[in-house]
């Protein structure tokens, strides 16, 4: 069984959606054992409580410096032994120690096509802003590796999401959730879950069923 710490800043849709396929039976062989939290105030928080899944904040305002706030961080999620960190829209850059510790071991979904409107500066509805303002006609999400690197892990899984003339930033962010993070997110965990996921020189290998 593959226990998953998942990190938010948010309202945790992602989360929900985490949640609602390992009820339904897409997500097998895999649990969470813990919700953490930099926003004491997330939504996130109450999902996971509502689901009976541990849950609790760890602010970096909270601590003398962001040395400190990383050790603890790094410190209270070794203590539930977890086999894979997910990123559910978690804002908190991760410390290189942490990712070292967790190398290909730490997920992240993106909302756009990497390596396209990814990258420092580009969160929320920043990407959708920026697809837009390009008035590119496909956009979508991926799921990807974590390393030192802004959204520059390899990548586990994509799905495209077609641009809508007179799409808001909004209308668009909900689309590409809806249609492609919510999808691929539950899917790439139940694929590592089950042992279908290796990284070869920097590209993930899917095994073929």
């Amino acid at each position: 069984m593959l226990k998953l710490a998942v990190l938010v800043s948010g309202g945790g849709t992602n989360l929900q959606a985490i949640i609602d396929a390992i009820s339904a039976g897409k997500i097998t062989n895999a649990c969470i054992s813990v919700v953490i939290s930099n926003n004491a105030n997330a939504y996130a928080l109450e999902r996971a409580r509502a689901h009976g899944i541990e849950a609790l904040c760890i602010s970096p305002k909270d601590f003398e410096s962001r040395e400190a706030f990383n050790q603890a961080f790094l410190d209270k999620l070794n203590s539930y032994n977890v086999d894979l960190v997910v990123l559910a829209g978690f804002l908190v850059v991760l410390p290189e120690m942490m990712i070292k510790e967790y190398t290909n071991r730490i997920v992240n979904i993106h909302p756009s096509l990497i390596p396209s409107f990814c990258g420092k500066g580009f969160y929320g509805l920043k990407v959708h802003e920026g697809v837009l303002a390009r008035g590119v006609k496909v956009t979508g999400a991926t799921v990807h590796f974590v390393d030192e690197g802004t959204d520059t892990g390899p990548i586990i899984l994509q799905k495209a999401v077609e641009v809508e003339q007179g799409d808001t930033p909004e209308v668009l962010q909900h689309r590409v959730m809806e249609q492609a993070e919510w999808v691929i997110l539950p899917k790439a965990i139940d694929l590592i879950a089950n042992g279908k996921v290796s990284v070869e020189d920097g590209h993930v290998i899917i095994a073929k069923e």
